[in-house]
């Protein structure tokens, strides 16, 4: 794999995370357990929705424009997609979308962390800005994840199932393949071996003060990175590209 093939898919993988992520985020708009939380989980979605179009724009440039952001957004099929398994899972109750925004931001901003050292000038510029975003991001379902964990029995106990329903996908977030390979020997992306290690211990420390047990990781599930999925990504794309399906070339 060349380089540039390997930027564009590095491109649509990010682009496709925080896609995937603020789609699922938007689904709590109205329907949040508080005001403020209706609010904050919508601001979370709209800034995810700005990194996925930065990237989608980059990823667009790379391939002479023939494509448009909003292409790669709305017109891939399900096995073009290469976002990690964690984002695309159900929202569930509230504990389980901060248990899953928490783990995906804590990844999230390790990557942004890394991506800031890129010897791609453009993918540093979107990961130095994204970064900003993604520790607020972090502060904030941690925060969650801490009070609903130390709250009453019933969030403990809610907050608890969430993260033993969904620590299986989190391997995922760290797989590898060419992409990654030809990345980081030319210095543009980061080893996620070594991000692996770091997310461990953060989400460790959370977990614990949190009084969170982390659970077995025997069924663990993966293949985001090589467009493997599991069965809710479709029935996200089936809604998200219902308008551009329906009446192609649509624009506002």
């Amino acid at each position: 794999m060349n380089t540039k093939d390997a930027v564009y898919n590095f491109c649509l993988r990010m682009a496709d995370n925080n896609l995937i992520s603020g789609q699922r985020l938007t689904e709590w708009c109205s329907r949040g357990p508080i005001l403020e939380e209706d609010l904050a989980m919508t601001n979370l979605a709209l800034d995810l929705f700005g990194q996925a179009e930065s990237f989608f724009d980059y990823a667009a440039s790379l391939n002479g424009n023939v494509k448009s952001a909003d292409d790669l957004a709305f017109l891939r099929s399900e096995r073009q997609y290469y976002n990690n398994l964690l984002v695309e899972q159900p929202n569930g109750d509230f504990a389980v979308t901060m248990m899953k925004q928490f783990l995906f931001s804590a990844f999230q901003k390790l990557m942004y962390e890394a991506l800031t050292e890129s010897n791609d000038d453009t993918i540093k510029g979107i990961s130095t800005k994204a970064l900003k975003e993604a520790k607020y991001h972090f502060r904030h379902s941690s925060e969650w994840v801490i009070r609903l964990g130390k709250g009453t029995k019933e969030s403990h106990e809610r907050v608890q199932l969430a993260i033993n329903e969904l620590w299986r996908f989190t391997t995922d977030m760290f797989e590898m393949n060419a992409t990654d390979e030809e990345l980081i020997s030319t210095g543009i992306s980061a080893n996620l071996e070594t991000i692996y290690g770091k997310w461990n211990f953060v989400v460790g420390e959370i977990l614990k003060e949190a009084t969170l047990a982390i659970p077995d990781a025997a069924k663990i599930i993966k293949g985001g990175c090589n467009g493997m999925h599991t069965e809710h990504l479709g029935h996200i794309l089936t809604e998200m590209q219902y308008l551009q399906r329906a009446y192609p070339g649509a624009t506002w």
